[in-house]
């Protein structure tokens, strides 16, 4: 591809401005900050043109591909009559998109609200829950990640994303059922286990501890035991790519709604395809959500998510008014629409599947070379390796780990760091990457493996 370097501030002034102007929150992830110019597909470039394979996608943002020429084409035509209005009226792209998402989705959950971010989403799901069941508690994992406002700062339950501040009381959070730091283990579903792990037919027989440790947070920590909701992503992202022990989720519904609660299934990082076996992360836990919440790859990078619920807790909602100023962004609407068409007509659930179950082989492969690997994990393309001392389960340490990082960026890759030790190398490419992609990926992880070894 060649490179357009166009017009833009030097490398210079934008380093200038990003040191005396960007919020001290907001950091490099490298020693030379990374300034990118331009993306084609799974490749970035930076204002050199030098170019990098992205194994993240924006944070699994970029679902189809950078520059995908369906989703520019989309946008452009819509650009050209409408680009914002409100939910004071109505367009048809909106609506169009709507009727896409619903027809991907279980016949119950047809009613929908568009928004513009996944927490916002959450935050959404949160007075939708309380609204329909008269409750107030809220249960999430630990190690989870649900968002940045004050409500998700108390709903996420990693310290990496809460402020030291008061947050909004009534939010619990459950033992998160990691197999591999967790004493009780368990078996996964995924074609990597943990070393020494069960092999149970069906539901994992782990799955009874940790379902005990949260009738635990019910009977201590719930008011008359009665909660509003549970939230739960499919598979953690921003914690590490953790998947929980077969039937966790499953156990877990059925537990909530004994105690009147709804559950949320945050499909804002594992939806739209990306697990490969299944458009949604939730249809592989084998449930029904009463609620779902969207956003990141939605419409590939244009602000944009979801919420999705039944008619019954949509119904729940109208005791006051309700309005999002840009609810449905006839923009993002239209490049929602492309996105779902893409992928149908490039058949991306199945490229996800063959794609990433050909790449986590790659990965065991490398774990049985590099005991620096503690654990290989994920579905379709959301993968990761949990990165730990030899011989042990202790974190790789936070130098290794920035130094590692920095040197696959320098060979031409861009990974991820996650877990609550950042010592997680999360895959989350655009899903059209291929596979002389991962042969040329895991040529890198394994040169970057030999160095620090």
């Amino acid at each position: 591809m060649c490179v357009n370097h166009g017009m833009g501030l030097s490398w210079e002034k934008v380093d200038d401005i990003f040191l005396t102007k960007n919020p001290p929150a907001i950091k490099s992830i490298y020693e030379k900050p990374l300034l990118l110019h331009q993306g084609h597909m799974q490749w970035l470039y930076d204002h050199e043109g030098r170019r990098y394979l992205d194994l993240l996608g924006g944070i699994l943002t970029v679902s189809v591909g950078h520059y995908h020429r369906k989703i520019v084409a989309a946008v452009e035509e819509q650009l050209k009559t409408l680009w914002h209005t409100t939910t004071l009226y109505r367009h048809s792209k909106q609506f169009e998109f709507i009727e896409k998402l619903t027809s991907k989705l279980p016949e119950k959950l047809q009613v929908v609200y568009l928004t513009n971010s996944g927490t916002e989403a959450n935050d959404l799901a949160i007075v939708l829950a309380k609204c329909y069941t008269g409750h107030n508690d809220i249960i999430s994992l630990q190690n989870s990640y649900h968002g940045n406002s004050s409500s998700m700062m108390a709903l996420t339950a990693m310290q990496s994303f809460r402020q030291p501040i008061p947050v909004p009381p009534g939010f619990h959070h459950a033992m998160v059922p990691d197999p591999f730091r967790n004493e009780w283990g368990g078996c996964r579903d995924c074609i990597s286990q943990v070393p020494d792990s069960c092999s149970c037919t069906g539901d994992c027989l782990s799955t009874d501890k940790y379902i005990d440790q949260l009738k635990e947070v019910l009977e201590f920590s719930i008011p008359n035991r009665r909660v509003a909701a549970f939230f739960a992503e499919s598979i953690q992202g921003a914690g590490g790519i953790v998947q929980f022990p077969k039937g966790y989720i499953k156990r877990a519904q059925q537990l909530i709604k004994e105690h009147g609660g709804i559950f949320v299934a945050d499909e804002v990082q594992t939806g739209f395809a990306r697990t490969g076996d299944t458009f949604w992360g939730f249809e592989s836990h084998g449930i029904i959500p009463d609620i779902v919440t969207l956003a990141k790859g939605i419409a590939n990078g244009l602000p944009f998510a979801a919420v999705v619920t039944t008619k019954e807790i949509a119904e729940a909602h109208t005791k006051a008014n309700y309005f999002n100023t840009f609810s449905g962004n006839a923009l993002a609407a239209a490049a929602g629409v492309a996105v779902l068409e893409v992928i149908d007509d490039e058949n991306i659930q199945d490229h996800c599947k063959k794609i990433g179950e050909y790449f986590i082989r790659q990965l065991i492969q490398l774990q049985q070379q590099f005991p620096i690997i503690g654990d290989v994990r994920g579905k379709g393309l959301m993968l990761a390796m949990e990165l730990v001392r030899p011989g042990t389960k202790e974190n790789l340490s936070d130098d290794c780990m920035i130094r590692m990082h920095q040197r696959l960026k320098d060979l031409g890759v861009l990974t991820g760091l996650g877990g609550r030790n950042l010592n997680v190398l999360k895959i989350t490419p655009p899903m059209c990457i291929t596979k002389e992609d991962v042969d040329f990926a895991v040529s890198v992880f394994n040169d970057v493996f030999k160095q620090f070894s």
